[in-house]
């Protein structure tokens, strides 16, 4: 028995009997499972590699948020050196050590 009929006589006997809260229940938990395999079968992940494609996917966010992250941080310490750098020629203008050098 398929899934959608399990799920057809579930809502068949709700309707006869009424609406007892397991058969409620039963009906809710099925219909659940039916949209979440439409929704796997969708998006082409019912196969049985699927679980290693989520996995490889999960590895390249992970990567990727590394990367991003690394960039941040080298962008960071590279403006850091840049004013800094620009501080110490101001300073050295300011004392004139072009001058002294001269």
């Amino acid at each position: 028995m398929t899934r959608e009929d399990m799920l057809a006589r579930l809502i068949a006997q709700a309707a006869t009997e009424g609406g007892e809260l397991i058969t409620l229940r039963a009906i809710v938990e099925e219909a659940s499972e039916l949209g979440a395999k439409r929704v796997l079968d969708r998006l082409g992940l019912s196969d049985a590699r699927a679980q290693d494609d989520i996995d490889e996917l999960r590895e390249l966010l992970s990567a990727w948020r590394d990367a991003k992250a690394s960039a941040w941080k080298a962008a960071v310490e590279w403006l850091v050196r840049g004013v800094l750098a620009l501080l110490l020629v101001g300073i050295a203008v300011r004392l004139g050590v072009g001058e002294m050098l001269s």
